[in-house]
Parts: structure tokens; sequence; C-alpha cells
């Protein structure tokens, strides 16, 4: 059995996670299949959306804690392990926010842990509305700092400290209030809801969607009069694309513009 699997349906990269006996858990064969797919659809040109699923009843437990709990077994109690570990997850989650293309988390069953710190790290976001989300790692005396690093970053502050705290789930519909995915849908319209909205950003020009993705990122760290500065010569830059050029004279000249990317 292949722990991830790949298919493609025109520009759009589907992933699916392939533990369901696991709950699909970062497992260190998860992590390594994911980082080595990433690497190398950060090269691939012809897709310019993917998205990430799970299989079987959930999206993704978190870490495997089996592994953890071997892993601890160590002359040093785990410490190089457990350090090497989540160096590899965050090289991970790293590598999704840079890859050129969005990222949408296809989310059902639960997301929890290191499985949530998966959702909040992905660009967008469409979940079941059976879905629960959370960061539990308290409830077993470990802290999810790193997920928590997603979650803050995607929910008010108050909101999610009290997930981190309380180590409690929240269903899909305060999960989308909070901004922590796009939309919550039906179970039986998640693959479809999915779909339209992978389909719909691939069929925009990768290069314009790359160097957006790129600033959209980078300009949130900036002060207000840095970030007008750095996205205007983003604009600049994106303007020079011939492929802008057509798409601006076919819109004028009311006609779909035939892109070269």
């Amino acid at each position: 059995m292949t722990i991830l699997e790949r298919h493609d349906t025109g520009a759009v990269a589907h992933l699916t996670m392939n533990a369901p006996e696991r709950l699909n858990a970062l497992s260190d064969e998860m992590i390594a299949a994911l980082q080595d797919q990433f690497d190398a659809l950060s090269e691939d040109r012809s897709i310019r959306a993917v998205v990430l699923s799970g299989a079987g009843k959930a999206f993704c437990a978190g870490h495997d804690l089996k592994q953890m709990t071997a892993g601890r077994q160590a002359e040093d109690g785990g410490k190089a392990y457990f350090a090497d570990l989540f160096g590899r997850c965050a090289a991970l989650m790293l590598s999704i926010r840079s890859l050129p293309q969005p990222v949408i988390a296809r989310v059902h069953g639960i997301a929890t842990a290191a499985g949530c710190q998966l959702v909040a790290t992905c660009d967008l976001a469409v979940a079941a509305d059976t879905t629960r989300f959370g960061v539990n790692g308290v409830n077993i005396g470990l802290f999810c700092s790193t997920p928590m690093v997603a979650l803050s970053r995607n929910i008010p502050r108050k909101q999610a400290f009290e997930m981190l705290t309380t180590g409690g789930f929240i269903p899909a519909d305060r999960a989308e209030s909070l901004g922590l995915i796009n939309r919550a849908v039906p179970s039986d319209q998640l693959d479809a809801a999915t779909a339209e909205l992978a389909e719909t950003i691939a069929s925009k020009l990768g290069a314009a969607v790359k160097i957006g993705k790129q600033a959209f990122y980078h300009q949130l760290e900036l002060p207000l009069e840095q970030a007008y500065a750095y996205t205007g010569d983003t604009m600049v830059q994106n303007m020079m694309y011939r492929d802008t050029e057509e798409g601006i004279a076919a819109f004028i000249e009311k006609r779909d513009p035939n892109w070269r990317q």
C-alpha cells in the first residue's frame, strides 16, 4: 500500500494521505512522502493547484504517538529524535507555504494536533460540516507548540489560546466563522466543493498566482508603508509578463485569453 497517493486531474494534483488505520498520522514515513511530493510539485509547471486529503474516516490525527514513544527509548531519552522530528515537520509546513501553487485541504472526520496544523498551513481549506478540529496535545501533557504557530496565524489569539489550553474540539461551522477553513459543506458535497475551488484557481494564469501567493504571505509580515512598496514592485513585475498583457487585451476585446503558461 502506498502511504501517499497522487493523481492529477488536468492542472490539479490530488494528494491523498493513505494510512487510514493510523488516521493518517504524520509518521516519519508520511512526512517524508509529503515532503517528496511537495518538492516535486514545486518544479511542476503543469500543476496550478493542489488538493490534500486523507483516506478513511479522518483527515489527519497529528503525529504518530507510537513512533514518538519508540523514539523515547534512545539513550538521550529521545531528545535528538524529537528535535529531528519537529524540524522535519516544520520544514514540511514551510514547503507548503513556499509552494508556487495554492494548496487546498479537503478535510473530513477529525483534524487534530499536527493535523490541525496541516489544515492551518494550507492556503485554503474546505471541510465536511461534520468535521471536528482540535489541538489536543495538552490532554496528554504535550502542549501543541508547533501547531500553535500555524493556528495562531489563522484565527484570533484568544480563540487559539482557548483551543490550545483546553484541548477541546471545535465543529466545522465554528472553524469557518473563525477563519480556519474557507467553508463547511455537507459531506456529500465535499468533493464537488473542493474540486470547484481547485479548478477555479487552476484556470487562472499560473505565473500570476505564483507571484501573488508569495507576495500575499510576505506583505503580511511588513509594516503598512513597506507592504505597499513591496506589492507595488510585485505588480510591476507582474505587468511585464507577456501573458498578463494578453489577459488584459482579451478582457478589453471580450474574448478568452490565449495564455502560454
